[in-house]
């Protein structure tokens, strides 16, 4: 499954560009996003993305999740968006 890292400097709208191509192609995707700030644009993405593929009939579901990662020694704690068509 695609992952896209979403950070405190993504364009929304260039993100639910990506998330968009991605779901009309493979039909899931996720999104990982370290930080209150990258969350926030991740959201954001997904609410843009929405708007992108509800015309075609395609309704997207979200489900975040916790997930752990190693970064350079430490356990850092991102929330993964698991994007899916309803």
């Amino acid at each position: 499954m695609e992952v896209l890292r979403v950070s405190t400097k993504s364009d929304p709208k260039a993100v639910a560009g990506a998330i968009s191509g991605i779901i009309r192609q493979y039909g899931k995707v996720e999104l990982q996003a370290i930080g209150a700030g990258a969350v926030n644009q991740a959201v954001k993405s997904i609410i843009v993305a929405r708007g992108y593929v509800a015309p075609n009939g395609i309704n997207l579901v979200m489900t975040p999740a916790f997930h752990e990662l190693d970064i350079d020694g430490s356990t850092r704690t991102a929330i993964r968006f698991k994007i899916t068509v309803r």
